[in-house]
């Protein structure tokens, strides 16, 4: 089996999406914070009327949060039937990945950000990270809802 994913980059670090969760491409817009969200919602966008959740990946993932400038972008997923955007430094391009080029990302313990990657893949000599987009919107700190 292969997989299409839509490469981007964090700084030096490069990952990758699967390319039928992808919507659309944004060039950076700024946000409107929302109080009490996670640390890692950047805050919120206009998305054509409906109100897009903006998240800094760079925060999700643990590498500290990424200073807006214009040359951000935001890429909007579709995350288990809503729309997220990811707040990344640039995409790159598509590629296919055979299943066997997957690699299961490394067990590092205490590390919450292996949980969030399906695996690792080298293209082009680079080591890039597909991401399990579901697991971005849990929240390990989300209070437990009370029944009425």
């Amino acid at each position: 089996m292969k997989h299409q994913l839509l490469t981007f980059c964090i700084g030096e670090q490069f990952l990758g999406v699967d390319i039928m969760a992808v919507r659309e491409i944004r060039a950076w817009a700024p946000t409107t914070l929302i109080p009490n969200a996670p640390e890692h919602i950047k805050g919120v966008v206009n998305l054509r009327g409906s109100v897009l959740p903006v998240i800094d990946l760079s925060c999700r993932l643990g590498w500290g949060r990424i200073d807006a400038q214009e040359r951000h972008v935001i890429i909007v997923v579709d995350i288990g039937g809503s729309l997220h955007g990811l707040f990344v430094d640039a995409v790159n391009d598509i590629v296919t990945v055979n299943n066997q080029d997957l690699q299961s990302p490394p067990a590092v313990a205490g590390h919450k950000a292996v949980d969030l990657l399906q695996g690792v893949a080298s293209i082009d000599d680079r080591m890039v990270m597909l991401l399990t987009l579901d697991k971005l919107v849990e929240h390990d700190d989300a209070p437990d809802r009370i029944a009425a």
